[in-house]
């Protein structure tokens, strides 16, 4: 359910969390005119026809951002659009989506980069913000005009889905990139050293009999990619690790003091590689089930590399998770394995899935929340730390959660047209139960209910 109304909205008695005040406490939130115009213990007095939010048991905080997203449009349409992609981002908590441009035609100029960003504004208020690709027609033969893009309106740019091979191209995006003051995020595979691989290296694979991808096609991109960012003082973002490898990479990083950001997806942190055999949360399917729904890029991997990802986000050496949401049609994923497309649809499922960690221990709620919102935030720059606040004045985008609601996924009711997940039939703890982005209340559960003030 949503509402499009630009009404005043007041939540009553959340317990707000906000990790850019370092704020925690129980009380009230008005939002008046897209801004919350207060956020208090207790909010006395209410506009005329301002609607009521009974919060109790729910956690407020900054709507998430999420760093790395494919929508699909223009051009594949039949996997997602920028309208469901949205609906399903309101559904999972998100206010901002970065959208990649491997679409067809890919994002590499002023009129796709207008294209996605009038799709956006008609699909509602939440915020959508492209990527731009680093090589015109992202096949990696020469630089797109990063400038037109920037100025067009693309929030940082990616080849994503490809790496950037050539190391002359990469170097030169992320000496532009400091100027245009946009991040360069680059997929960090050597395809040289993937091969023809479709999972981990490791024994699952050799179990299965399927190619695999070795760790050091990640590790060994990072590395030249970290060293081009130190070469140039560029702003380079590393997409969605899957290994331990990269996390000393990262942190040698951070002691120099580079411009280096990275993020991690829910199912890098959560999921292993041996789910591929079909007999992890899903009762009743046999082994080697060749569970398609986990084939993703980069692959799911070990225990060992899933331990490293999570210290590392804790320690905030990794300051962001990001979805990588890959919506895929179903004759996409229903055929052999290695023939299946890559990717998982993550929107409707990112916060219960990392929610995972709180309840194990491993992470803290505040900073499980820091990773959905500040850490994202300080990546696309300082013009964007007012989405990850719940100061009055700032933008009204916030979600309501419980960390401690129980469902099970069910992939047939997600608004994407995605339901490719390895989640589905899975019980997770913690969902989002309402989102208002730019003051407007874009999802709202029917178990929360609103009623007029």
């Amino acid at each position: 359910m949503a509402f499009r109304q630009n009404r005043p909205v007041l939540i009553r008695r959340a317990r707000m969390i906000d990790p850019s005040a370092g704020t925690d406490y129980v009380g009230d939130i008005l939002v008046v005119k897209g801004k919350i115009s207060a956020a208090q213990p207790v909010v006395e007095g209410r506009p005329d026809g301002c609607r009521v939010i009974d919060a109790a048991g729910q956690v407020a905080s900054p709507g998430f951002i999420d760093l790395h997203a494919h929508l699909r449009e223009p051009g594949y349409e039949y996997k997602e659009t920028i309208a469901t992609g949205a609906e399903a981002a309101a559904r999972g908590g998100f206010t901002t989506l970065c959208c990649m441009p491997n679409t067809d035609p890919p994002i590499d100029s002023e009129s796709v980069v207008e294209f996605v960003l009038n799709r956006a504004r008609d699909a509602g208020p939440l915020r959508i913000l492209p990527f731009g690709c680093v090589t015109r027609g992202r096949v990696g033969k020469e630089l797109a005009d990063l400038e037109e893009l920037a100025a067009a309106g693309a929030i940082g740019f990616s080849d994503d889905g490809d790496p950037v091979e050539d190391a002359n191209l990469m170097r030169m995006a992320l000496t532009y990139s400091t100027d245009l003051g946009r991040p360069v995020s680059n997929h960090c595979q050597d395809f040289h050293l993937c091969g023809e691989g479709v999972m981990a290296e490791g024994p699952v694979a050799t179990r299965l009999g399927l190619p695999g991808i070795p760790p050091a096609a990640e590790d060994a991109m990072i590395a030249r990619d970290i060293a081009l960012a130190e070469a140039t003082g560029g702003r380079l973002h590393i997409a969605h690790l899957s290994t331990s490898g990269s996390v000393p990479l990262l942190r040698r990083a951070r002691e120099l003091g580079l411009n280096v950001t990275a993020e991690v997806c829910p199912h890098h942190l959560t999921i292993t590689d041996d789910w591929a055999l079909g007999a992890q949360g899903h009762v009743g399917r046999s082994e080697l089930a060749f569970d398609t729904s986990t084939k993703v890029y980069p692959p799911l991997r070990g225990r060992a590399d899933v331990n490293a990802l999570v210290d590392a986000l804790a320690d905030g050496t990794i300051e962001c998770i990001a979805t990588d949401h890959a919506p895929h049609d179903t004759v996409s994923k229903q055929v052999t394995y290695q023939d299946a497309a890559f990717g998982i649809s993550v929107l409707e499922t990112a916060l219960g899935s990392s929610l995972q960690l709180v309840h194990e221990g491993r992470i803290g709620l505040t900073t499980l929340i820091e990773r959905l919102t500040v850490g994202p935030a300080r990546v696309l720059g300082p013009d964007y730390a007012p989405l990850a606040s719940l100061a009055p004045g700032t933008p009204a985008d916030l979600v309501l959660f419980d960390p401690l609601a129980e469902w099970t996924v069910d992939a047939s009711r997600f608004a994407s047209k995605g339901k490719n997940t390895p989640l589905d039939g899975v019980k997770l703890r913690g969902r989002a139960f309402a989102t208002i982005a730019g003051g407007e209340i874009v999802y709202l559960s029917e178990e929360l209910g609103v009623t007029d003030g």
